[in-house]
């Protein structure tokens, strides 16, 4: 796992943003990609989003996520695999937007990936997700991404993990929970700034 100063550190291929010339500030997509899905769900966008971002209930709908823990914000822990065999892994939240936009980064230093969902209303009940990764193996196992089979592969695994949490949310047809926060940059954002603090222990300020 890497240390929480590697986790601050800029991710090249995250998406930037980019303002109209209305003025509106809108997401650029991950330059570089290897797969991008997109399932449409019965449910209103809010719904969607609320029930995705509730990463620990990932283990009732996934076939390969058995287990998720929240260690920091923006960090969590993912416990993935098929049968015996587990791989457990940190992934940093560098952005989030709700009902919008979600994006995240591998924290693990080989192999590495990256990723974003994104939230896009169909109508007053129905919301297009789409998922696009970017494998980032280092060394010896970078030759595998260059894999047409394994890109199709993960392409399958990405379609049917969508496809699961759209039978999971139009099944429930309500979220069972919510965390409406903003994250940029791994930083969660604070409609209020905080007090000022003292540096010794008990000593008022003001």
């Amino acid at each position: 796992m890497a240390h929480e100063d590697d986790a601050r550190q800029a991710v090249p291929n995250t998406p930037g943003t980019r303002t109209d010339g209305d003025g509106v500030t809108h997401r650029r997509p991950l330059r570089e990609r290897h797969v991008e899905e997109t399932v449409e769900v019965g449910v209103p966008v809010r719904t969607a989003y609320n029930q995705w971002t509730q990463f620990k209930t990932f283990p009732r709908f996934s076939t390969v996520v058995h287990g998720v823990e929240q260690i920091r914000p923006a960090v969590t822990v993912w416990t993935i695999g098929y049968g015996p065999l587990r791989h457990r892994f940190a992934v940093e939240t560098v952005e989030q937007e709700p009902d919008a936009y979600l994006a995240w980064r591998g924290l693990e230093q080989n192999p590495s990936h990256q990723g974003e969902v994104e939230f896009r209303p169909t109508g007053p009940k129905g919301t297009a997700i789409t998922v696009r990764m970017l494998l980032e193996p280092r060394g010896a196992a970078r030759f595998l991404t260059r894999s047409s089979r394994v890109t199709r592969l993960t392409a399958r695994l990405v379609r049917g993990e969508l496809m699961s949490f759209k039978r999971f949310i139009e099944g429930l047809g309500q979220e069972g929970g919510a965390w409406r926060g903003t994250i940029r940059n791994g930083r969660v954002q604070h409609d209020r700034p905080e007090p000022p603090r003292s540096r010794v222990a008990q000593w008022p300020v003001g």
